[in-house]
């Protein structure tokens, strides 16, 4: 793996030495317009869709090759998620959610 950008750009390695795979996740800042929040300056993907990717993923692995590593996995990509669910969920309660930290 290599940071092109850091916190927002990856090049992923390819198993069998094809090129690099592109990563990118959702890049936004702060709006120069006063009360606009957050703006998107480059699009991409999210944590949470990364980590849907990985469940599916290893869900499909573990009902070729079963074993209790796997559902390990499993277990800490969903709560990872379950994490991330609710971190948005409170900003969104809060009315903090698609504005920047203060």
């Amino acid at each position: 793996m290599k940071v092109t950008t850091i916190g927002h750009k990856y090049e992923l390695d390819s198993f069998e030495g094809s090129p690099p795979q592109p990563l990118q996740f959702i890049e936004k800042r702060e709006s120069p317009v006063a009360g606009e929040g957050l703006e998107t300056v480059n699009d991409g993907t999210t944590n949470e869709e990364v980590l849907e990717v990985l469940i599916d993923r290893v869900k499909y692995l573990n009902g070729k090759f079963p074993c209790r590593e796997n559902a390990i996995v499993i277990t800490k990509l969903e709560e990872s998620l379950m994490w991330l669910n609710k971190r948005t969920a409170d900003r969104k309660t809060r009315g903090v959610e698609g504005k920047a930290a203060a």
